[in-house]
């Protein structure tokens, strides 16, 4: 099973607002870039994009490191998961969970692979981090400019 590093980070110009995502893919010496954004989106959409279209973008199963500075898409996904769908996608407050489309996806994403969460620091001066961070951030701003 090939081994990938996805680096991971989500943007937002106020939230909500226009809103930047981006994913670094690592396979070996092999790197991608992917990026985009929404017009209108929070942070959290923007952090949970950017790890599902890292996913999406594989071609067939593997072992991934998924690296974020995103603790709410790390813990949806490894922690409240099971209890939103056991709830019918209630959360424990008994309210509709925000953004359940997107955990939908991520979870579809996530199954034909074997997926480790790596927490990162954001704007510790983690190199991949960063890069991410910068990216989103351009393209964050590039949709709030009228760029789309």
């Amino acid at each position: 099973m090939k081994q990938v590093d996805i680096f991971t980070d989500g943007a937002c110009k106020h939230n909500p607002g226009p809103g930047g995502w981006a994913a670094i893919l690592r396979m070996g010496a092999h790197e991608k870039e992917l990026t985009g954004g929404e017009p209108e989106t929070t942070n959290n959409r923007m952090e949970m994009t950017a790890v599902l279209r890292g996913l999406a973008a594989l071609k067939e199963p593997c072992a991934v490191t998924i690296h974020t500075d995103s603790r709410y898409v790390i813990d949806g996904m490894t922690r409240w998961i099971c209890g939103w769908q056991k709830r019918g996608w209630v959360n424990a407050a008994k309210k509709p969970v925000a953004n359940a489309d997107l955990w939908r996806e991520l979870i579809a994403a996530a199954r034909p692979h074997k997926v480790r969460w790596e927490w990162v620091k954001g704007h510790s001066g983690h190199p991949e981090n960063e890069r991410a961070d910068a990216l989103a951030s351009a393209e964050a701003a590039r949709i709030a400019a009228g760029n789309a």
